[in-house]
């Protein structure tokens, strides 16, 4: 089988999945994703869009979401570099809301975690420069983009980086006790 499918033992919806690469003398070769192989260990979202983000040292880009109608399930993976992604659990009566959990995903260790809708995500690049694409569950809709601030205090994310570098719209979140979301918790997982 082309990947193997972990649940995150903090956050069992977030599930880390790990490609494997197929390789000889001239390079290698790995799946990012099938379908049937991810519907297969309950990720049967249907991903909509692409996106693609190339970042330098200390930059942290997060921690984001979209509401509903338009809420975002993600599939991310590091094309070059090393990342350090973020998770935090935004569903209101999760027993596990406002923790968060982290992983080190690079492009040789092709790992990727799957981000279910009512959950934060954000990452710090720890290379030089990192090439970060995840897929997402629905188009974003600027009108329904959200975050909360990386260094909330309740949350307590401990970022591997000292002087984290940040856009100005990231700087400006809100803390979790003040954020716009509309998730909830369901039935969690097996």
């Amino acid at each position: 089988m082309p990947f193997q499918f972990r649940r995150m033992e903090e956050l069992r919806e977030v599930i880390l999945v790990e490609a494997q690469a197929f390789g000889d003398d001239r390079g290698s070769f790995a799946e990012t994703y099938r379908e049937s192989a991810f519907a297969g260990h309950g990720i049967g979202e249907r991903f909509v869009q692409d996106n693609y983000s190339r970042s330098a040292r200390g930059v942290i880009r997060g921690l984001h979401y979209q509401k509903h109608p338009k809420a975002q399930a993600k599939l991310v993976y590091v094309t070059s570099g090393e990342i350090f992604d973020v998770e935090v659990d935004l569903r209101r009566g999760s027993p596990t809301y406002g923790r968060w959990v982290g992983v080190t995903l690079t492009a040789e260790n092709r790992r990727m975690l799957y981000v279910p809708v009512g959950f934060a995500h954000g990452f710090s690049v720890q290379s030089e420069t990192a090439d970060v694409i995840y897929k997402v569950s629905a188009e974003y809709d600027p009108a329904l983009d959200r975050g909360v601030r990386w260094n909330d205090p309740e949350i307590g994310v401990r970022w591997p980086v000292e002087a984290p570098v940040l856009s100005a719209k990231d700087t400006d979140l809100p803390l979790l006790r003040d954020a716009d979301h509309d998730f909830s918790y369901a039935t969690p997982p097996a």
